[in-house]
Protein backbone atom coordinates (compact mmCIF):
# COMPACT_ATOMS: atom_id res chain seq x y z
CA UNK A 1 0.00 0.00 0.00
CA UNK A 2 0.81 3.43 -0.72
CA UNK A 3 2.60 5.39 2.68
CA UNK A 4 0.33 8.96 3.01
CA UNK A 5 4.26 10.70 1.67
CA UNK A 6 4.00 8.67 -1.30
CA UNK A 7 0.19 8.61 -2.15
CA UNK A 8 0.78 12.63 -1.86
CA UNK A 9 3.55 12.61 -4.15
CA UNK A 10 2.30 10.69 -7.15
CA UNK A 11 -1.36 12.43 -6.39
CA UNK A 12 0.80 15.56 -7.48
CA UNK A 13 2.57 13.78 -10.17
CA UNK A 14 -0.43 12.71 -12.13
CA UNK A 15 -1.86 15.98 -11.24
CA UNK A 16 1.12 17.73 -13.37
CA UNK A 17 1.35 14.97 -16.16
CA UNK A 18 -2.34 15.38 -16.82
CA UNK A 19 -2.67 16.29 -20.94
CA UNK A 20 0.66 16.12 -21.69
CA UNK A 21 3.19 13.43 -23.58
CA UNK A 22 4.43 10.22 -21.88
CA UNK A 23 8.32 10.76 -20.84
CA UNK A 24 8.86 7.15 -21.13
CA UNK A 25 10.75 4.72 -23.80
CA UNK A 26 7.97 2.56 -25.75
CA UNK A 27 8.68 -1.05 -26.39
CA UNK A 28 6.73 -2.13 -29.06
CA UNK A 29 7.34 -5.29 -29.09
CA UNK A 30 5.80 -5.41 -25.49
CA UNK A 31 3.04 -3.42 -26.54
CA UNK A 32 2.16 -5.37 -29.12
CA UNK A 33 1.92 -8.63 -27.70
CA UNK A 34 -1.80 -8.56 -26.96
CA UNK A 35 -3.45 -6.94 -30.21
CA UNK A 36 -0.86 -9.74 -31.64
CA UNK A 37 -2.38 -12.61 -30.15
CA UNK A 38 -5.79 -11.53 -29.45
CA UNK A 39 -8.31 -13.00 -31.59
CA UNK A 40 -9.85 -10.07 -33.39
CA UNK A 41 -11.23 -12.15 -36.55
CA UNK A 42 -14.77 -10.62 -35.56
CA UNK A 43 -13.38 -7.18 -35.92
CA UNK A 44 -15.01 -5.25 -38.93
CA UNK A 45 -11.18 -4.15 -40.18
CA UNK A 46 -7.27 -4.44 -38.06
CA UNK A 47 -5.61 -2.06 -39.47
CA UNK A 48 -2.83 -4.12 -41.74
CA UNK A 49 0.76 -3.50 -41.18
CA UNK A 50 1.34 -1.45 -44.54
CA UNK A 51 -1.07 1.59 -42.99
CA UNK A 52 0.87 1.13 -39.48
CA UNK A 53 3.85 1.84 -41.89
CA UNK A 54 2.71 4.61 -43.77
CA UNK A 55 0.74 7.23 -41.50
CA UNK A 56 3.88 6.85 -38.56
CA UNK A 57 1.33 4.85 -36.11
CA UNK A 58 4.07 4.04 -33.80
CA UNK A 59 4.89 7.78 -33.28
CA UNK A 60 1.27 8.62 -33.20
CA UNK A 61 0.57 5.85 -30.55
CA UNK A 62 3.84 8.12 -28.51
CA UNK A 63 1.44 10.98 -28.45
CA UNK A 64 -1.78 9.88 -27.93
CA UNK A 65 -1.06 7.42 -25.49
CA UNK A 66 -1.55 8.78 -22.10
CA UNK A 67 -2.18 5.27 -20.01
CA UNK A 68 -1.32 4.70 -16.49
CA UNK A 69 -0.50 1.12 -16.50
CA UNK A 70 0.77 -1.82 -18.61
CA UNK A 71 -2.43 -3.41 -19.17
CA UNK A 72 -4.13 -0.11 -20.32
CA UNK A 73 -1.25 0.54 -22.91
CA UNK A 74 -1.86 -2.83 -24.32
CA UNK A 75 -5.55 -2.64 -24.30
CA UNK A 76 -5.23 1.55 -25.84
CA UNK A 77 -2.69 -0.40 -28.61
CA UNK A 78 -5.42 -2.77 -30.07
CA UNK A 79 -8.33 -0.62 -29.54
CA UNK A 80 -6.90 2.24 -31.89
CA UNK A 81 -6.06 -0.47 -34.30
CA UNK A 82 -9.12 -2.32 -34.71
CA UNK A 83 -12.18 -1.03 -36.17
CA UNK A 84 -15.44 -3.39 -34.74
CA UNK A 85 -18.48 -4.48 -36.22
CA UNK A 86 -20.83 -2.33 -34.30
CA UNK A 87 -19.40 1.26 -34.25
CA UNK A 88 -21.14 1.98 -30.88
CA UNK A 89 -18.94 4.51 -28.06
CA UNK A 90 -21.94 4.95 -25.47
CA UNK A 91 -19.77 2.86 -22.61
CA UNK A 92 -16.52 4.72 -23.69
CA UNK A 93 -18.66 7.67 -23.28
CA UNK A 94 -19.82 7.15 -20.04
CA UNK A 95 -16.98 6.59 -18.19
CA UNK A 96 -15.28 9.56 -19.71
CA UNK A 97 -18.22 11.71 -18.99
CA UNK A 98 -18.11 9.90 -15.31
CA UNK A 99 -14.31 10.76 -14.49
CA UNK A 100 -14.48 14.42 -16.46
CA UNK A 101 -17.12 15.44 -13.50
CA UNK A 102 -15.13 13.19 -10.63
CA UNK A 103 -11.52 14.22 -10.85
CA UNK A 104 -11.05 12.35 -7.22
CA UNK A 105 -11.89 9.13 -8.98
CA UNK A 106 -10.25 9.53 -11.51
CA UNK A 107 -6.81 10.35 -9.17
CA UNK A 108 -7.95 7.34 -7.09
CA UNK A 109 -8.40 4.67 -10.13
CA UNK A 110 -5.01 5.90 -11.78
CA UNK A 111 -3.48 5.71 -8.34
CA UNK A 112 -4.66 1.98 -8.43
CA UNK A 113 -3.49 1.32 -12.00
CA UNK A 114 -0.40 2.71 -11.23
CA UNK A 115 0.69 -0.35 -9.44
CA UNK A 116 0.32 -2.14 -13.06
CA UNK A 117 2.91 -0.02 -14.34
CA UNK A 118 6.65 -2.53 -14.15
CA UNK A 119 7.70 -3.93 -17.53
CA UNK A 120 6.43 -7.27 -15.97
CA UNK A 121 2.95 -6.47 -16.33
CA UNK A 122 3.11 -6.93 -19.88
CA UNK A 123 2.96 -10.61 -19.27
CA UNK A 124 -0.59 -10.66 -18.06
CA UNK A 125 -2.00 -11.11 -21.41
CA UNK A 126 -0.06 -14.25 -21.87
CA UNK A 127 -1.63 -16.18 -19.33
CA UNK A 128 -4.93 -15.89 -21.64
CA UNK A 129 -3.59 -15.96 -24.90
CA UNK A 130 -0.94 -18.80 -25.11
CA UNK A 131 -1.02 -22.34 -24.46
CA UNK A 132 0.49 -23.40 -20.76
CA UNK A 133 3.31 -25.59 -20.19
CA UNK A 134 2.28 -29.47 -20.22
CA UNK A 135 3.57 -31.47 -17.59
CA UNK A 136 6.03 -34.05 -19.93
CA UNK A 137 4.63 -37.99 -20.11
CA UNK A 138 6.91 -38.98 -17.60
CA UNK A 139 5.46 -36.59 -15.15
CA UNK A 140 4.03 -39.58 -13.13
CA UNK A 141 7.26 -40.33 -12.09
CA UNK A 142 7.37 -37.19 -9.69
CA UNK A 143 3.91 -37.93 -8.54
CA UNK A 144 5.74 -41.10 -7.28
CA UNK A 145 8.64 -39.72 -5.60
CA UNK A 146 7.02 -37.27 -3.81
CA UNK A 147 4.77 -39.83 -2.42
CA UNK A 148 8.23 -41.85 -1.05
CA UNK A 149 9.93 -38.80 0.09
CA UNK A 150 7.09 -38.69 2.63
CA UNK A 151 6.68 -42.37 3.08
CA UNK A 152 10.89 -42.83 3.76
CA UNK A 153 10.74 -39.48 5.60
CA UNK A 154 7.69 -41.11 8.02
CA UNK A 155 9.46 -44.04 8.19
CA UNK A 156 12.48 -42.99 9.58
CA UNK A 157 10.77 -42.00 12.87
CA UNK A 158 10.53 -45.79 13.74
CA UNK A 159 13.79 -47.14 11.99
CA UNK A 160 16.82 -44.26 11.96
CA UNK A 161 18.43 -46.49 9.67
CA UNK A 162 16.03 -45.85 7.16
CA UNK A 163 17.40 -42.71 6.75
CA UNK A 164 20.11 -44.21 4.02
CA UNK A 165 17.35 -44.30 2.02
CA UNK A 166 15.81 -41.34 2.49
CA UNK A 167 19.21 -39.44 1.88
CA UNK A 168 19.68 -40.73 -2.14
CA UNK A 169 15.64 -39.90 -2.65
CA UNK A 170 16.26 -36.17 -1.53
CA UNK A 171 19.12 -35.90 -3.39
CA UNK A 172 16.82 -36.74 -7.29
CA UNK A 173 14.78 -34.67 -5.47
CA UNK A 174 17.14 -31.13 -5.22
CA UNK A 175 18.06 -32.32 -8.68
CA UNK A 176 14.50 -32.06 -9.77
CA UNK A 177 13.33 -29.11 -8.04
CA UNK A 178 16.15 -27.17 -9.33
CA UNK A 179 15.51 -28.00 -12.66
CA UNK A 180 11.91 -27.58 -12.43
CA UNK A 181 12.40 -23.58 -11.38
CA UNK A 182 12.74 -22.32 -14.60
CA UNK A 183 9.11 -23.83 -15.09
CA UNK A 184 8.03 -21.52 -11.87
CA UNK A 185 10.84 -18.57 -13.27
CA UNK A 186 9.05 -18.82 -16.83
CA UNK A 187 5.31 -17.95 -14.91
CA UNK A 188 6.51 -15.92 -12.34
CA UNK A 189 6.27 -12.61 -13.26
CA UNK A 190 3.32 -12.95 -15.18
CA UNK A 191 1.17 -14.06 -12.34
CA UNK A 192 2.89 -12.07 -9.78
CA UNK A 193 1.26 -9.26 -11.89
CA UNK A 194 -2.17 -11.07 -11.83
CA UNK A 195 -2.38 -11.11 -7.94
CA UNK A 196 -1.82 -7.24 -8.35
CA UNK A 197 -4.32 -6.94 -11.33
CA UNK A 198 -7.05 -8.86 -8.86
CA UNK A 199 -5.77 -6.65 -5.94
CA UNK A 200 -6.17 -3.55 -8.44
CA UNK A 201 -9.35 -4.89 -9.71
CA UNK A 202 -11.07 -5.57 -6.43
CA UNK A 203 -10.19 -1.39 -5.31
CA UNK A 204 -11.24 -0.52 -8.46
CA UNK A 205 -14.80 -1.80 -8.20
CA UNK A 206 -15.01 0.38 -4.70
CA UNK A 207 -15.42 3.07 -7.20
CA UNK A 208 -18.71 3.98 -8.78
CA UNK A 209 -17.55 3.86 -12.19
CA UNK A 210 -20.42 3.07 -14.69
CA UNK A 211 -19.43 0.33 -15.99
CA UNK A 212 -21.92 -2.36 -18.24
CA UNK A 213 -20.48 -5.60 -17.00
CA UNK A 214 -19.57 -5.14 -13.38
CA UNK A 215 -21.57 -8.01 -12.29
CA UNK A 216 -19.33 -10.08 -14.91
CA UNK A 217 -15.96 -8.50 -13.75
CA UNK A 218 -16.89 -9.72 -9.65
CA UNK A 219 -17.83 -12.87 -10.74
CA UNK A 220 -14.43 -13.71 -12.67
CA UNK A 221 -12.51 -11.73 -9.99
CA UNK A 222 -13.93 -14.19 -7.62
CA UNK A 223 -13.35 -17.27 -10.08
CA UNK A 224 -9.59 -16.04 -10.41
CA UNK A 225 -8.85 -15.31 -6.36
CA UNK A 226 -10.52 -18.79 -5.41
CA UNK A 227 -6.98 -20.19 -6.66
CA UNK A 228 -5.25 -17.63 -4.39
CA UNK A 229 -3.49 -20.08 -2.25
CA UNK A 230 -2.24 -21.96 -4.86
CA UNK A 231 -1.01 -19.11 -6.76
CA UNK A 232 1.33 -17.77 -4.01
CA UNK A 233 3.53 -20.37 -5.03
CA UNK A 234 5.15 -18.01 -7.51
CA UNK A 235 5.20 -15.20 -5.17
CA UNK A 236 8.52 -14.33 -3.93
CA UNK A 237 9.62 -12.00 -1.37
CA UNK A 238 11.98 -8.94 -1.93
CA UNK A 239 15.02 -7.36 0.42
CA UNK A 240 12.74 -5.27 3.16
CA UNK A 241 11.11 -8.90 4.47
CA UNK A 242 11.51 -9.52 7.95
CA UNK A 243 14.06 -12.32 9.33
CA UNK A 244 11.33 -13.57 10.75
CA UNK A 245 9.38 -14.24 7.61
CA UNK A 246 12.75 -14.71 5.78
CA UNK A 247 13.08 -18.01 8.23
CA UNK A 248 9.83 -19.67 7.19
CA UNK A 249 10.34 -19.01 3.80
CA UNK A 250 13.59 -20.97 3.77
CA UNK A 251 11.97 -23.63 5.75
CA UNK A 252 9.28 -23.93 3.64
CA UNK A 253 11.85 -24.19 0.78
CA UNK A 254 13.56 -27.33 2.02
CA UNK A 255 9.96 -28.87 2.33
CA UNK A 256 9.30 -28.34 -1.07
CA UNK A 257 12.38 -29.82 -2.13
CA UNK A 258 12.32 -32.75 -0.41
CA UNK A 259 8.98 -33.73 -0.72
CA UNK A 260 9.08 -32.14 -4.49
CA UNK A 261 5.50 -30.03 -3.83
CA UNK A 262 6.91 -27.85 -6.09
CA UNK A 263 6.80 -29.57 -9.73
CA UNK A 264 3.58 -31.41 -8.32
CA UNK A 265 1.51 -27.86 -7.51
CA UNK A 266 2.98 -25.82 -10.72
CA UNK A 267 1.13 -28.68 -12.67
CA UNK A 268 -1.86 -28.39 -10.83
CA UNK A 269 -1.99 -24.82 -10.58
CA UNK A 270 -1.64 -24.02 -14.51
CA UNK A 271 -4.40 -26.80 -14.84
CA UNK A 272 -6.55 -25.13 -12.85
CA UNK A 273 -5.62 -21.31 -14.42
CA UNK A 274 -5.83 -22.75 -17.97
CA UNK A 275 -10.06 -22.76 -17.04
CA UNK A 276 -9.64 -19.59 -15.76
CA UNK A 277 -8.46 -17.88 -19.30
CA UNK A 278 -11.82 -15.91 -20.13
CA UNK A 279 -12.41 -14.61 -16.02
CA UNK A 280 -8.47 -13.52 -16.83
CA UNK A 281 -9.23 -11.50 -19.72
CA UNK A 282 -12.45 -9.97 -18.40
CA UNK A 283 -10.21 -8.61 -15.29
CA UNK A 284 -7.48 -7.33 -18.10
CA UNK A 285 -9.76 -5.75 -20.23
CA UNK A 286 -11.80 -4.22 -17.30
CA UNK A 287 -8.88 -2.66 -15.96
CA UNK A 288 -7.34 -1.69 -19.50
CA UNK A 289 -11.08 -0.03 -20.60
CA UNK A 290 -10.97 1.96 -17.44
CA UNK A 291 -6.97 2.95 -17.98
CA UNK A 292 -7.44 3.91 -21.91
CA UNK A 293 -10.66 6.10 -21.29
CA UNK A 294 -8.44 7.86 -18.73
CA UNK A 295 -5.75 8.18 -21.34
CA UNK A 296 -8.34 9.43 -24.07
CA UNK A 297 -9.81 11.94 -21.65
CA UNK A 298 -5.97 13.12 -21.45
CA UNK A 299 -5.23 13.13 -24.90
CA UNK A 300 -8.34 15.50 -25.87
CA UNK A 301 -7.60 17.84 -23.66
CA UNK A 302 -4.14 18.43 -24.62
CA UNK A 303 -5.76 18.86 -27.98
CA UNK A 304 -6.49 22.92 -29.39
CA UNK A 305 -9.48 21.22 -30.32
CA UNK A 306 -11.31 18.31 -31.49
CA UNK A 307 -14.75 16.97 -32.15
CA UNK A 308 -16.45 13.80 -31.69
CA UNK A 309 -17.06 12.52 -35.33
CA UNK A 310 -20.34 11.54 -36.79
CA UNK A 311 -20.80 8.04 -37.82
CA UNK A 312 -23.46 8.54 -41.13
CA UNK A 313 -25.73 5.31 -42.73
CA UNK A 314 -24.60 7.17 -46.44
CA UNK A 315 -21.89 5.44 -48.69
CA UNK A 316 -19.47 7.20 -50.05
CA UNK A 317 -19.37 9.97 -47.61
CA UNK A 318 -16.55 11.96 -46.27
CA UNK A 319 -16.73 15.26 -44.36
CA UNK A 320 -14.52 17.85 -42.13
CA UNK A 321 -13.72 20.92 -41.60
CA UNK A 322 -10.44 21.65 -40.40
CA UNK A 323 -8.63 18.88 -39.66
CA UNK A 324 -5.24 18.33 -38.52
CA UNK A 325 -2.07 16.55 -38.00
CA UNK A 326 -1.28 15.76 -34.33
CA UNK A 327 2.28 15.08 -35.07
CA UNK A 328 2.89 18.48 -36.94
CA UNK A 329 4.09 21.66 -35.21
CA UNK A 330 1.37 24.66 -35.87
CA UNK A 331 -0.38 22.48 -38.52
CA UNK A 332 -2.62 24.46 -40.77
CA UNK A 333 -6.11 23.16 -41.11
CA UNK A 334 -7.81 21.88 -44.16
CA UNK A 335 -11.41 21.46 -44.98
CA UNK A 336 -13.45 19.24 -46.84
CA UNK A 337 -16.48 17.85 -48.45
CA UNK A 338 -16.70 14.10 -50.40
CA UNK A 339 -19.83 13.15 -51.69
CA UNK A 340 -20.45 10.60 -54.36
CA UNK A 341 -16.97 10.78 -55.71
CA UNK A 342 -12.92 10.59 -55.25
CA UNK A 343 -9.93 13.60 -54.80
CA UNK A 344 -7.00 13.66 -56.83
CA UNK A 345 -4.13 15.72 -55.33
CA UNK A 346 -1.42 18.06 -57.05
CA UNK A 347 1.19 19.85 -55.89
CA UNK A 348 4.97 20.09 -55.83
CA UNK A 349 7.31 18.48 -53.08
CA UNK A 350 7.14 19.70 -49.74
CA UNK A 351 3.49 21.14 -50.37
CA UNK A 352 1.53 19.33 -47.90
CA UNK A 353 -0.03 16.40 -50.34
CA UNK A 354 1.47 13.62 -48.53
CA UNK A 355 0.66 15.17 -45.11
CA UNK A 356 -2.95 15.87 -46.03
CA UNK A 357 -3.29 12.16 -47.12
CA UNK A 358 -2.15 11.06 -43.95
CA UNK A 359 -4.00 13.20 -42.01
CA UNK A 360 -7.64 11.66 -43.58
CA UNK A 361 -6.35 8.38 -43.17
CA UNK A 362 -5.38 9.27 -39.20
CA UNK A 363 -8.68 10.52 -38.40
CA UNK A 364 -10.86 8.21 -40.55
CA UNK A 365 -9.27 5.38 -38.21
CA UNK A 366 -9.42 7.58 -35.12
CA UNK A 367 -13.01 8.08 -35.79
CA UNK A 368 -13.88 4.97 -35.81
CA UNK A 369 -11.88 3.80 -33.06
CA UNK A 370 -11.59 6.29 -29.94
CA UNK A 371 -14.11 8.06 -31.14
CA UNK A 372 -12.01 11.57 -31.26
CA UNK A 373 -11.22 13.48 -34.12
CA UNK A 374 -8.73 16.06 -34.47
CA UNK A 375 -11.05 18.75 -36.49
CA UNK A 376 -13.60 20.69 -35.97
CA UNK A 377 -16.69 18.37 -37.59
CA UNK A 378 -15.98 14.83 -38.59
CA UNK A 379 -18.54 12.68 -40.44
CA UNK A 380 -17.83 9.30 -41.97
CA UNK A 381 -19.51 5.97 -43.14
CA UNK A 382 -18.14 2.92 -40.99
CA UNK A 383 -15.23 2.54 -43.62
CA UNK A 384 -12.42 0.61 -43.77
CA UNK A 385 -9.07 2.18 -44.69
CA UNK A 386 -6.52 0.92 -47.30
CA UNK A 387 -3.08 3.03 -47.90
CA UNK A 388 0.27 2.84 -50.19
CA UNK A 389 2.17 5.62 -49.21
CA UNK A 390 5.09 3.90 -48.36
CA UNK A 391 6.95 1.50 -50.53
CA UNK A 392 10.27 0.08 -50.32
CA UNK A 393 12.62 -1.89 -53.03
CA UNK A 394 12.80 -5.36 -51.72
CA UNK A 395 16.88 -6.42 -52.09
CA UNK A 396 16.54 -9.29 -50.25
CA UNK A 397 13.25 -10.69 -52.02
CA UNK A 398 15.09 -9.19 -55.24
CA UNK A 399 11.80 -6.76 -55.96
CA UNK A 400 12.35 -3.31 -57.72
CA UNK A 401 10.07 -0.36 -56.70
CA UNK A 402 7.78 -0.79 -59.61
CA UNK A 403 7.56 -4.46 -58.95
CA UNK A 404 6.57 -4.40 -55.20
CA UNK A 405 3.82 -1.29 -55.94
CA UNK A 406 2.06 -3.69 -58.77
CA UNK A 407 1.88 -6.09 -55.83
CA UNK A 408 0.15 -3.76 -53.57
CA UNK A 409 -1.81 -2.12 -55.74
CA UNK A 410 -3.18 -5.29 -56.98
CA UNK A 411 -4.09 -6.19 -53.66
CA UNK A 412 -6.47 -2.71 -53.57
CA UNK A 413 -7.93 -3.73 -56.94
CA UNK A 414 -8.94 -6.65 -54.98
CA UNK A 415 -10.49 -5.12 -52.53
CA UNK A 416 -12.01 -2.34 -54.43
CA UNK A 417 -14.40 -4.50 -55.67
CA UNK A 418 -16.14 -5.70 -52.26
CA UNK A 419 -19.51 -3.90 -51.73
CA UNK A 420 -18.64 -2.70 -48.10
CA UNK A 421 -17.23 1.15 -47.71
CA UNK A 422 -13.75 1.43 -48.28
CA UNK A 423 -10.72 4.62 -48.25
CA UNK A 424 -7.95 3.97 -50.36
CA UNK A 425 -5.31 6.30 -49.79
CA UNK A 426 -2.36 6.59 -52.44
CA UNK A 427 0.80 8.57 -53.09
CA UNK A 428 2.35 9.37 -56.28
CA UNK A 429 0.84 6.39 -57.91
CA UNK A 430 3.08 3.96 -60.10
CA UNK A 431 6.04 6.51 -59.78
CA UNK A 432 8.41 3.21 -60.10
CA UNK A 433 8.11 3.32 -64.06
CA UNK A 434 8.02 6.03 -66.79
CA UNK A 435 5.75 8.96 -67.52
CA UNK A 436 3.56 7.74 -70.31
CA UNK A 437 3.06 3.85 -69.56
CA UNK A 438 2.61 5.51 -65.74
CA UNK A 439 -0.38 7.79 -66.94
CA UNK A 440 -1.57 5.04 -68.72
CA UNK A 441 -1.82 2.86 -66.22
CA UNK A 442 -2.58 5.13 -63.37
CA UNK A 443 -5.63 6.71 -65.05
CA UNK A 444 -6.88 2.60 -65.57
CA UNK A 445 -6.43 1.51 -61.94
CA UNK A 446 -7.33 5.25 -60.68
CA UNK A 447 -11.18 4.88 -62.81
CA UNK A 448 -11.34 1.26 -61.52
CA UNK A 449 -10.94 1.74 -57.87
CA UNK A 450 -13.06 4.59 -57.41
CA UNK A 451 -16.18 2.27 -58.20
CA UNK A 452 -18.84 1.10 -55.72
CA UNK A 453 -18.62 2.49 -52.55
CA UNK A 454 -15.59 3.21 -52.51
CA UNK A 455 -13.23 6.72 -51.93
CA UNK A 456 -10.21 7.43 -53.62
CA UNK A 457 -7.69 10.44 -52.19
CA UNK A 458 -4.59 10.13 -54.50
CA UNK A 459 -1.44 12.64 -55.13
CA UNK A 460 -0.08 13.15 -58.50
CA UNK A 461 2.62 14.86 -59.85
CA UNK A 462 1.14 14.25 -63.36
CA UNK A 463 -0.81 16.65 -64.30
CA UNK A 464 -2.51 14.88 -67.55
CA UNK A 465 -4.14 12.37 -64.84
CA UNK A 466 -6.40 15.91 -63.98
CA UNK A 467 -7.70 15.97 -67.67
CA UNK A 468 -8.32 12.33 -67.85
CA UNK A 469 -10.10 11.66 -64.38
CA UNK A 470 -12.52 14.71 -63.94
CA UNK A 471 -15.69 12.63 -64.83
CA UNK A 472 -15.17 11.04 -61.51
CA UNK A 473 -12.52 13.08 -58.87
CA UNK A 474 -12.93 16.54 -57.73
CA UNK A 475 -9.38 17.94 -58.13
CA UNK A 476 -7.89 19.89 -55.70
CA UNK A 477 -3.77 21.13 -54.76
CA UNK A 478 -1.59 22.68 -53.25
CA UNK A 479 0.77 25.13 -54.40
CA UNK A 480 4.46 26.99 -52.99
CA UNK A 481 5.44 30.47 -52.98
CA UNK A 482 7.80 31.71 -54.90
CA UNK A 483 8.70 35.36 -53.93
CA UNK A 484 12.38 37.20 -53.60
CA UNK A 485 14.43 33.95 -54.19
CA UNK A 486 12.27 32.59 -51.28
CA UNK A 487 10.16 29.43 -51.63
CA UNK A 488 7.80 28.97 -49.02
CA UNK A 489 4.33 27.06 -48.57
CA UNK A 490 1.08 28.00 -46.79
CA UNK A 491 -0.32 24.41 -46.93
CA UNK A 492 -3.82 25.39 -47.64
CA UNK A 493 -5.85 23.06 -50.04
CA UNK A 494 -7.46 24.62 -53.01
CA UNK A 495 -10.11 23.16 -55.19
CA UNK A 496 -9.30 22.86 -58.96
CA UNK A 497 -6.21 22.54 -61.39
CA UNK A 498 -3.14 23.27 -60.25
CA UNK A 499 -2.02 26.44 -62.70
CA UNK A 500 1.60 27.00 -61.79
CA UNK A 501 4.65 25.50 -62.28
CA UNK A 502 7.00 26.71 -60.22
CA UNK A 503 10.05 23.53 -60.31
CA UNK A 504 12.34 25.28 -62.68
CA UNK A 505 12.08 28.28 -60.83
CA UNK A 506 13.10 26.80 -57.71
CA UNK A 507 16.40 25.41 -59.23
CA UNK A 508 17.09 28.95 -60.23
CA UNK A 509 16.83 30.36 -56.50
CA UNK A 510 19.13 27.26 -55.65
CA UNK A 511 22.08 28.37 -57.96
CA UNK A 512 21.40 25.75 -60.89
CA UNK A 513 23.32 26.59 -63.87
CA UNK A 514 21.56 28.98 -66.54
CA UNK A 515 22.54 26.79 -68.93
CA UNK A 516 20.11 24.07 -67.86
CA UNK A 517 17.32 26.24 -66.07
CA UNK A 518 17.46 27.87 -69.79
CA UNK A 519 17.22 24.44 -71.51
CA UNK A 520 14.84 23.07 -69.52
CA UNK A 521 11.85 25.69 -69.77
CA UNK A 522 12.72 25.85 -73.59
CA UNK A 523 12.17 21.85 -73.51
CA UNK A 524 8.80 22.65 -70.58
CA UNK A 525 7.24 25.19 -73.13
CA UNK A 526 7.82 22.31 -76.34
CA UNK A 527 6.35 19.44 -74.33
CA UNK A 528 3.61 21.48 -72.86
CA UNK A 529 2.63 23.06 -76.65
Amino acid sequence: MFTFGSKNKLTQKLKASWGTIKEEDFNFNWINLYHKKKDNSQAYQIISERTISDIDFYEIFYFVDRTISKVGQQYLFNKLLTINQKIDFNEQEEIIDFYLKDEHSRIKSQMLLSKLNSHEAYNISSLFLDSFLKPSKYFFLIKILSFISVLSFLSIFFNLKLVILFIPIVCINIYIHYNNKKNIDYYSNSIKQLLLLCKCTKELLKIPIPIIDIDLVKSSLKSVQSLHSRLLIFQTYGQNSSEILELILLIFEYIKIIFLLEPVILFSTLQKLSSKKEDIQVIFENAGKIDSNISIISFRQSLKYHCKPIIIDTNKELTFEEIFHPLVSNCVPNSMMVKGRSILLTGSNMSGKTTFIRTVAINTIFAQTINTCLAKSFSTPKIKIYSVIRIADSLINDKSYFFEEVLVIKDIIKESEESYNKLFLLDEIYKGTNTIERIAIAKSVLSFICKNNNIVFVSTHDVELTEMLTDSYDLYHFTEIVESNQISFDYKLKSGFLKTRNAIRILEINDYPQQITNNATQIAIELSS
